[in-house]
């Protein structure tokens, strides 16, 4: 899957959701979708899998994974170190001091890049910055991390030293190099992160994360 795709089919897709969008009257929006059409148009809020491989690997702690997935989704796996705040729930405000913040870089994910690229869409025109995607979510971590395809005889060495990244890469986060995809390990790969209680009159707390 190449990077050039990624960007063109979400930025097609964001431009439909951009024009659907309506007008927001409680919290009113800070980027207007002309601006919002650029940004999607630049693929600035892609970051790329090698770069959060990376940056989990050496336990980077400016780093924050966000996933957008339903509970149960999140509950059959996740990244290391994720939390979980569902799309449907992205807006809510017990959310906000993660999302509205300058300290951490957070990083959205989902199965593919819409659900993620829906929730980053809707913290952006509210003005929030620090917030990125995945680029092509958990399908494409799969595919480029954890089962990265060999390089062919004839490529230049660049791309030589990207698979052998992958490889090492997937390897330091569990890759067993037996051809799993993300569908396939939802019901095989577990991450039990801890059930959230909730109590009346207080915020609840985000699933999973660190401790």
């Amino acid at each position: 899957m190449k990077t050039r795709v990624i960007i063109s089919i979400a930025a097609v897709s964001l431009g439909l959701l951009i024009a659907a969008v309506p007008q927001n009257t409680t919290r009113p929006y800070k980027v207007n979708p002309d601006q919002m059409l650029t940004e999607v148009k630049g693929g600035q809020q892609f970051i790329s899998p090698e770069e959060v491989a990376d940056m989990i690997v050496q336990k980077d702690p400016s780093i924050q994974l966000i996933d957008v997935r339903n509970a149960n989704e999140f509950a059959q796996y996740s990244l290391p170190g994720a939390i979980n705040i569902p799309l449907e729930s992205i807006l809510n405000e017990e959310y906000e001091e993660i999302l509205n913040q300058d300290i951490k870089t957070n990083i959205l994910y989902s199965n593919g890049n819409m659900h993620a690229n829906e929730a980053w869409m809707l913290l952006r025109q509210l003005g929030y910055k620090n917030n990125y995607v995945l680029m092509g979510g958990l399908n494409y971590w799969f595919e480029a991390i954890m089962n990265p395809a060999g390089p062919g005889n004839a490529v230049a060495s660049e791309e030589i030293a990207k698979y052998n990244f992958r490889k090492a890469a997937g390897s330091a986060l569990g890759s067993d190099g037996s051809g799993l995809s993300a569908d396939s390990t939802a019901t095989t790969v577990t991450t039990s992160p801890v059930p959230v209680k909730t109590e009346k009159k207080k915020k609840k707390p985000v699933s999973g994360g660190c401790s």
